[in-house]
C-alpha cells in the first residue's frame, strides 16, 4: 500500500481490516509503511493500566491516545516510521513459533540497516507488560544496535493462523514529549546512513525498506494497491474501536 499519514485510530483500523481481508483470502500478503498525523501514543491490546499523565497529555492536545490491535506495550509515534505486515497462514506454516515468526518477518529490516552501516540484532530480554514503555527493553521481538539501543520495536496479532505484525522504526524520537510520557530521556540513536546521513531523508529510507522487503520478504511481484471507496467505508466503521478513552466495561484502568 502507498504510505499514508492519518490519525492513529484510522491507521489501526486499516491494519485490523487488512488482517480480516487476508484471513478471508480476499488479499494476499500486504506491507505498508506509514506516518502519524500528530504525536500519538499507541497502547498494546492487552495493556490495561497506564499512568494518568498520559490522559492529561492527551487532554492538553499534546498527543493522541489509541489502542493497537497488536500486543506489546506503549509506543510513542512521532519522528519515526511505522510498518504493518500482514501474512496469510500458508506463508507461515503450522510449525512456526512466535520467535521464528519474528525472525522471518524482520529480515528485511536487518538487511536495510546493515546497508546503512548499523547492524541490528534481536534482543534477549523477557517479554511482558511490566514496562509501560515498549522501548524500555529489547525482547526477541525487537531489533537493537551494537550499543544495545533499540532501533525497531515490533508486536504481533494472530487471527486464525494469519499474522499482523506492527513495528516502529525510531529515527528522531521527540525528546521533550518522550520524557513527558515516560519520565526518561529518549533513546540516543546514531544518524542513519553514516557518511551520507545528511542526505538520507525519510522518503529515501522508505525506498530502501521497500526494496529490501521485495527482495527478502515478498514472493513474486509487489503490486501497488489501495482500498476502494466501499472498503474505506468498512474501515471507517472500525475507527471508534481504537480511539481512547473507551467507555465500555473493558475500558483500561489508569494509574495515578
Amino acid at each position: 500500500m502507498p504510505s499514508l499519514t492519518l490519525s492513529g485510530s484510522w491507521q489501526m483500523a486499516i491494519d485490523d481490516w487488512l488482517l480480516d481481508e487476508v484471513a478471508a483470502q480476499r488479499l494476499g500478503a500486504v506491507l505498508r509503511l506509514y506516518r502519524w498525523q500528530r504525536p500519538s501514543l499507541s497502547l498494546g491490546f492487552h495493556q490495561c493500566r497506564w499512568p494518568s499523565r498520559w490522559r492529561r497529555l492527551a487532554q492538553a492536545g499534546q498527543l493522541e491516545l489509541v489502542r493497537r490491535p497488536s500486543g506489546g506495550t506503549a509506543v510513542l509515534h512521532w519522528g519515526g516510521l511505522t510498518y504493518a505486515l500482514v501474512l496469510p497462514a500458508e506463508r507461515l506454516g503450522r510449525a512456526m513459533t512466535r520467535r521464528s515468526s519474528y525472525r522471518k518477518c524482520c529480515g528485511w529490516l536487518i538487511e536495510t540497516f546493515s546497508g546503512l552501516g548499523e547492524p541490528l540484532f534481536f534482543g534477549d530480554r523477557p517479554a511482558g507488560l511490566s514496562q509501560a514503555n515498549c522501548f524500555a527493553s529489547g525482547t526477541a521481538a525487537d531489533l537493537i544496535n551494537g550499543h544495545g539501543t533499540k532501533r525497531v520495536g515490533s508486536a504481533q496479532l494472530w487471527r486464525r493462523g494469519h499474522l499482523l505484525q506492527h513495528g516502529e522504526v525510531l529515527i528522531q524520537p521527540p525528546g521533550a514529549l518522550w520524557r513527558a510520557c515516560f519520565g526518561v530521556a529518549a533513546p540516543r540513536l546514531p544518524p542513519l546512513g553514516g557518511a551520507e546521513a545528511s542526505s538520507l531523508n525519510r522518503a529515501m529510507l522508505e525506498g530502501r525498506l521497500l526494496e529490501a522487503a521485495r527482495q527478502h520478504l515478498l514472493q513474486g511481484p509487489a503490486l501497488p494497491w489501495q482500498p476502494s471507496p466501499g472498503q474505506w467505508s468498512a474501515i471507517a466503521a472500525r475507527v471508534p474501536r481504537f480511539s481512547l478513552p473507551r467507555q465500555d466495561p473493558g475500558s483500561p484502568v489508569e494509574m495515578g
